[in-house]
């Protein structure tokens, strides 16, 4: 099978004809394929495709790949378990999932932010971390789009894989998570 390479993203199809974007083939990748900016898969005509966007690039739902050849491929993100967080219905304030949001982000964690919940990708310390906070966590399958963050624009997002500890920082969480963005932390 020949692979086609595809070099450009379209944020949301920007600039394109809705009806161009209704009729391109399709292409359903979970959170962890999308943050990348190369892989490989195969969209609903059955052809294979070598993604190879620029660095830093995340493919989101509903954006539109442009193939080697002009054809378009829209990005559906696909369902995958996550966990959504919650406020508590009898004493939670929506300053609990503020407080949330900042101890995952704190952790570097990817988080999708709602005015009514948090989404993240399951992890039972973290899980455990929330419910000790009044949260309710519960998992589910769902689409998962987290924040871009400061180095993702407002749209992109960022590639996790060189892994490092966080000396330096006042707590202490027991592991260590990995990223591959060209910029440094200052930890």
């Amino acid at each position: 099978m020949t692979l086609l390479h595809v070099s450009k993203c379209l944020p949301g199809g920007q600039g394109l004809a809705p009806a161009l974007v209704r009729r391109a083939a399709t292409v359903e990748l979970d959170w962890d394929v999308r943050q990348k900016s190369r892989f490989d898969c195969t969209d609903s005509s059955g052809r294979a495709l070598g993604v190879f966007l620029p660095r830093g690039t995340a493919a989101r739902g509903g954006d539109v790949l442009v193939v080697e050849d002009g054809s378009l491929v829209r990005v559906i993100a696909a369902p995958q378990p996550v966990l959504v967080i919650t406020i508590c219905p009898q004493h939670g304030t929506p300053f609990d999932l503020t407080r949330a949001a900042y101890h995952l982000g704190n952790r570097h964690v990817p988080i999708e932010l709602r005015p009514e919940h948090l989404k993240i990708e399951p992890d039972h310390v973290l899980a455990d971390m929330l419910r000790a906070m009044h949260l309710i966590v519960n998992e589910t399958r769902d689409t998962f789009e987290p924040e871009g963050g400061a180095y993702g624009g407002g749209h992109g997002g960022h590639g996790h894989s060189h892994a490092h500890g966080h000396a330096g920082h006042s707590h202490s969480h027991g592991h260590t998570h990995d990223h591959d963005h060209g910029h440094g932390h200052d930890h």
